[in-house]
């Protein structure tokens, strides 16, 4: 594990982080089979939603490290929300890939040229976006510090 932090630093899992996130979100409104962009579905608006967790546990993470503070309960329950998150994740994954089986099943439809292209990107960036969220979980351990809430009060709220 000490390879991956050497290769990929902190700040590059970050942007990358950011990159992904964005990008998935804008890929979220885009149809495979239809090749258009659906703005007005209630479900599209769920993965943006559960992505503003990722981007706060970013943000604290790299507060945390800038001002060098200690980790707390709240960024404690922030990334165990992150893990429940990564479930969402997952099921992204196969959804996509449930798509992306059924290209045969429609020989006679008009398929998009960019169904197996978008749906292979949006794959892989999912993928991608659990190995960053791991390193980021690691980078968090190394650099702001593990969850020891035994020692110390749990009651102060650092987030005030």
């Amino acid at each position: 594990m000490n390879i991956l932090l050497r290769i990929f630093p902190w700040k590059m899992i970050k942007v990358l982080s950011i990159v992904i996130l964005m990008t998935l979100i804008v890929l979220n409104f885009y149809g495979l089979y239809t090749n258009k962009f659906y703005f007005f579905k209630f479900d599209n608006y769920i993965f943006p939603i559960l992505t503003l967790a990722h981007f706060v546990y970013l943000y604290v993470t790299w507060f945390k490290v800038r001002e060098n503070e200690y980790p707390d309960p709240q960024m404690r329950n922030l990334e165990y929300m992150l893990y429940i998150i990564m479930f969402v994740y997952v099921f992204q994954i196969f959804d996509t890939l449930y798509i992306l089986s059924s290209y045969s099943d429609y020989d006679e439809s008009i398929i998009p040229v960019t169904f197996l292209p978008v749906g292979s990107l949006i794959v892989t960036l999912y993928i991608l976006l659990i190995f960053l969220t791991l390193i980021s979980f690691k980078y968090r351990k190394v650099l702001v510090g593990e969850y020891k809430f035994m020692d110390m009060n749990d009651n102060i709220d650092s987030w005030q």
